[in-house]
């Protein structure tokens, strides 16, 4: 459980520094990065219970009762967060955009190892769930000084800063409680690392747009 926690922390490291950045350099949170992140996490969000559902549907959740019925729960309530993103895009007056090639690499990936391979899976969920631990100032700073921040627009991301859903503390405590064997804990270890790869990958373009595009 060490090694996880340690690549938890690594990834909140990583999201504060770009945050960080961002405010060094002036520029802020402009607003066509906030519609990229969003329409970023609209796309990534829609249709998310069908991983955890099948995670605890894998013969290995037998024996781990709490975690199957934690993944079940947990798959039901982030089932329709897609369309609070969606409703902070409209709120904007915007269109989301259409899915980033980092979001369909995520969904390739992890729609076919979830099937054999639950717990990498779970790995990079644990990321996910938790990534903004050391970014909350920075954030409040990015959207305070927005000319188009609101409550009517931010609030997707005010739910998975999860202070109203606490759903980062809730899966690191059932995987503590649960007997999970070796390889298991190696696996939650993998998806961690490339949950992170991938994620951040997902924050750069939305900060910065397509840099590919730039160069041409």
């Amino acid at each position: 459980m060490d090694e996880l926690l340690k690549k938890i922390d690594e990834s909140q490291i990583m999201l504060a520094s770009r945050l960080q950045n961002l405010i060094s350099s002036g520029k802020g949170l402009e607003l066509e990065a906030y519609i990229r992140y969003l329409s970023m996490q609209y796309h990534l969000t829609n249709g998310v219970q069908r991983h955890f559902l099948m995670v605890a549907s894998h013969p290995d959740m037998h024996k781990l009762k709490s975690l199957r019925e934690f993944l079940v729960n947990f798959a039901y309530e982030e089932e329709l967060h897609y369309l609070i993103a969606l409703k902070d895009v409209e709120a904007l007056n915007r269109d989301v955009n259409p899915c980033c090639l980092d979001v369909k690499l995520w969904k390739s990936y992890f729609d076919k190892i979830v099937i054999d391979k639950p717990f990498i899976r779970l790995g990079a969920t644990c990321i996910l769930e938790n990534i903004t631990g050391k970014s909350g100032k920075l954030l409040d700073e990015l959207l305070q000084n927005c000319e188009f921040s609101t409550t009517r627009n931010t609030r997707f991301l005010t739910i998975h800063r999860h202070e109203e859903l606490p759903h980062g503390e809730q899966i690191i405590q059932v995987l503590r409680d649960s007997k999970i064997n070796d390889a298991q804990m190696n696996d939650l270890i993998q998806g961690a690392y490339e949950g992170t790869i991938m994620f951040l990958r997902m924050i750069d373009w939305s900060l910065n747009g397509d840099s590919l595009q730039k160069n041409i």
